[in-house]
Order: structure tokens, then sequence, then C-alpha cells
């Protein structure tokens, strides 16, 4: 049944109400909410893999890009019935699911979807993922610098990498581990390993200062955001910026001094995705095949030898 602006479907089994179709979110673009939830819809195949069983952080637009947003982590009571959830310390999340999910929180007008590094169900991470944060999308150069020093060192260690935008100025760099093998500690000494070899070869371009003061005009290697409790923008999540960019996976080929964020806009990921597939494709699958537990071995016997010296 529709309305002319609204419309009630059927996903799954499940009504959905969509209202207020015609509710321009980004001026600068002309988007419309119909548009956004078309979007959503288009890429939902490919973006559901990374949300499944995981505890939501959204950022809400409830007047559009131009308007203010906030951040909603507790599910509210008028959620249907159909959404799932789980308590994490004093705070109900909505739990990651189907499409029935997904659609219900792009008609709220939830364009940020943060996620933890791990499932609900699990303590430990599922993937490290390394923030290439410049001062500026103008130094956009420099995260693609830092995203190519990074997998020249993981094509040594014969780690599977995939690369992402971050959908504003930085680049994101994912590598894919067993499910709850590996701890957080673990993972912070790779990173933080991966952030010392970067910022000792180049320390006029790239920090690990967090005081932004304190950086200059050099790109920030975020090692503290990847924890337990932390959150990451999820692949094919659009921003709530003017140029309604999506945080979009990347081919590593991809990866060169012309890259530029403003080359993925919402209105162009399904003709790419129709285009050129997946990059992450092949994610989940890598999970499996990485020789992770023997870096992870020889960096603690470095740290140990150098601890006794």
């Amino acid at each position: 049944m529709g309305t002319s602006d609204g419309q009630t479907v059927s996903i799954d089994g499940n009504e959905l109400r969509f209202t207020h179709l015609s509710k321009v979110l980004w001026p600068k673009k002309g988007l419309r909410k119909a548009d956004y939830l078309k979007y959503v819809y288009e890429v939902s195949a490919y973006m559901l893999p990374f949300l499944r069983g995981r505890a939501l952080t959204l950022l809400r637009y409830p007047d559009g890009a131009d308007g203010e947003a906030f951040y909603q982590k507790n599910c509210p009571d008028y959620a249907p019935e159909f959404i799932k959830t789980v308590r994490i310390g004093d705070i109900n999340y909505i739990v990651g699911d189907g499409l029935p999910t997904l659609m219900w929180l792009a008609n709220q007008l939830a364009f940020e979807i943060h996620v933890p590094f791990q499932t609900a169900d699990l303590t430990r991470p599922s993937e490290i993922v390394l923030d290439l944060d410049p001062p500026s999308r103008a130094e956009f150069a420099l995260a693609v610098r830092a995203a190519l020093m990074i997998k020249a060192i993981l094509d040594r260690f014969r780690l599977a990498s995939f690369v992402k935008t971050s959908g504003n100025k930085g680049l994101q760099v994912y590598i894919p581990l067993p499910d709850d093998v590996f701890t957080y500690e673990e993972t912070r000494a790779f990173t933080a390993f991966l952030a010392r070899y970067l910022t000792e070869s180049e320390p006029g371009l790239f920090t690990t200062e967090r005081l932004k003061k304190n950086r200059g005009r050099r790109l920030y290697i975020d090692i503290v955001q990847h924890a337990e409790g932390k959150t990451i923008i999820a692949p094919y999540a659009v921003r709530g910026n003017a140029d309604a960019l999506v945080a979009t996976p990347l081919y590593w080929e991809e990866v060169t001094p012309g890259l530029r964020p403003e080359q993925f806009p919402l209105d162009q990921i399904p003709k790419r995705l129709a285009a050129n597939g997946c990059p992450f494709s092949s994610f989940f699958e890598a999970k499996a095949s990485q020789p992770f537990r023997q870096i992870i071995d020889t960096l603690k016997h470095q740290q140990q030898k150098g601890a006794s010296v």
C-alpha cells in the first residue's frame, strides 16, 4: 500500500512502512530519502555480512546531512519486534541481522553504521583494522602512501589484506583473522609494530600522536581505535557529509596517487558493484589461511629478547 510520500512493503515476511520518501537528505547532491533507501537495498547483500551478529552504533541524521546528528546505541522502545538486540553493560544494542533490520535503520535515517571488531557472542577480534587519518582531504595522498607501505609489509608476511575509504578523508586497511583466536593484546602488538615502522621510516609524514595540535600536517595512524568496545564505520555505510560519500571497499590496484575519496558518492556505488564486483568478496574466505600466529610469536620473542637485554 502506498501514499503520495510513503509506502508499506513486505521484506522477508515483515511489513515495513517507509515514510517521507521525497525528503531531501543531501541537498548538494539532490539526493532524497527514496534514493537512500534504494541505495541501501541495492548494496545490502554486500554490507550485511559485515553487520551480522554485531552490536551496532548508529549516527542518525533526522534532518539530512545539513542538519544535526546524534549517536544512538540503545534500541528505541518503538523498534519492531523483528529487531534483535543484545545487552552489553547497560546498553541494549541493535544487532546487525537481515535485510528488514537494515531497511528499518535506513528509514530511521541512520546514515553511519559503526561496528565493533567482533560479533556480540565473542570477546576477541575477528579482524584488524588500521585507520589512516590525514589532517584533511587535501592530504589524502598521505593515506595512499601509508596504505601502500603497509600492504608491502603484509605481503611479505603473506597476510591477505583489504582496503576501503573511510567515506571522509582517509583509508582503512583490514586484515581478516580467524574468529575468537587472537586477543586484542596480540593484535595491538602487531598494529603497534606496523605504526612504528611507518613513523620511523617517514617521521615527517606519519604519527601516532593522539593530540591533533601536536600532529602538524602529518597523517595519524590510529592504533588506539582497534580495541574491545571500539568501533569502525561499516563497509558501504554512507557518511553524513555534504557529498554523500560512502566507506567504499577498493581493489588494491585502485590505491594510486590519483585516488580521491570524492570518487565514491552514494549514487555511484551500485554501478560500481555491478561493473566490478565487491573487492571484499573473499574477505571471510581469507580468515582461515592467515599465518598470523607465527607472526605474533615472532614479535613476542623479539619483545622478550629486547626486555632481557
